[in-house]
């Protein structure tokens, strides 16, 4: 029993810190990500917009996925901060380049239109998944 509360003692505050750290990374990440959209997403969402709830949910996501990988892979609390920071950078750059090849993308989320949203939706995600695997690799 000693050992293990040793070793809990030893983790809990490397763990409390590392995650702390990683949600403070995805906050700025949420923030960077609603400061870009061309839409307002909460706003809409209160109206009873589906498409915004949904691009919202899916940006939030996108950004946990390679940020979880980081937190799980990283051996030191400064490597979470500037790899979650390259994370960061890379997904936000994805909803820049997926809102510059979906022609009307404003428009469409903001008349609730749903395709378009899991579209979006879907490119973030797996370009998450992609970002999430090569931090890890």
């Amino acid at each position: 029993m000693d050992l293990i509360l040793g070793t809990l003692q030893a983790g809990l505050p490397v763990l409390v810190t590392q995650l702390a750290l990683t949600l403070g990374l995805f906050a700025l990440g949420v923030a960077a990500y609603m400061a870009i959209t061309p839409f307002h997403e909460m706003r809409l969402i209160r109206a009873g917009n589906p498409a915004a709830g949904i691009v919202l949910a899916g940006s939030m996501v996108a950004l946990a996925i390679p940020l979880a990988a980081t937190l799980a892979t990283s051996r030191f609390t400064l490597d979470i901060l500037i790899w979650g920071l390259v994370a960061l950078v890379l997904q936000l750059l994805t909803f820049v380049i997926a809102t510059l090849l979906i022609r009307g993308l404003r428009a469409m989320i903001e008349a609730g239109n749903v395709a378009a949203a899991w579209l979006l939706m879907g490119v973030q995600i797996a370009v998450a998944l992609l970002n999430a695997g090569a931090m890890a690799g």
